[in-house]
């Protein structure tokens, strides 16, 4: 289902509950856009909003991106770390948005990221964490240049899952989340699954259950 004008493009199933739902937001990978992870959302409980939303930089010939990647011979491959910045604080702005526009509990918002929209989620939990209740990070890392450390966790949940093969992201970029979290007083898990850049069932069995815990 199509949308209100919002500052993001999004597509949303609602929820079954009239008022004070819990909310799902949905940030996709690099190249992908909002219908990508949106096919979770028939498996999520039906109390869920599910909200799916499209990352604002255009890639060609198709897909979008929350901020650029480049690749050149002097430094390999490089985050276009101010384009990720603009993307934390229009999502941050778009939670915002959703809060007023969706019969949504305002203190029970999960993100949901994969890949680039995990990094994202990161950065929008640990800087913004009074707007986020659970974040779900999937195949994603923190990255530190993106985010502003807030202190004031204690509300926070995240579970945190990688493929031990993943040939896109590292798995050893993923195994300094949890000393991270663990350093910031953050209640968290993690997973690792014997997967590539991608999402086992398992781990999407793993992520629901433990959702369905925390809401």
């Amino acid at each position: 289902m199509t949308t209100h004008n919002l500052s993001l493009q999004h597509i949303i199933k609602p929820s079954t509950l009239q008022s004070n739902a819990p909310a799902i937001i949905m940030l996709h990978g690099y190249g992908s856009d909002e219908n990508d992870l949106f096919s979770f959302a028939s498996e999520l409980q039906d109390d869920f909003f599910v909200i799916s939303a499209k990352a604002q930089y255009p890639l060609q010939p198709h897909g979008n991106a929350w901020y650029a990647i480049n690749f050149d011979a002097v430094n390999g491959k490089w985050s276009d770390n101010e384009q990720a910045k603009t993307s934390r604080d229009s999502i941050a702005k778009f939670i915002d948005e959703v809060c007023d526009a969706y019969p949504i509990n305002k203190n029970n918002i999960t993100l949901l990221g994969f890949s680039q929209g995990t990094i994202l989620s990161y950065a929008v939990a640990l800087t913004y964490p009074e707007k986020i209740k659970n974040v779900v990070a999937l195949s994603g890392y923190i990255n530190e240049d993106i985010l502003i450390e807030n202190k004031n966790y204690k509300h926070l949940n995240i579970y945190a899952s990688h493929g031990s093969v993943d040939q896109v992201i590292p798995v050893d970029w993923a195994r300094k989340i949890s000393p991270k979290l663990t350093s910031l007083n953050i209640n968290h898990e993690y997973d690792e699954f014997p997967v590539g850049h991608g999402v086992a069932p398992q781990n999407f069995r793993a992520f629901k259950n433990w959702l369905n815990d925390k809401i």
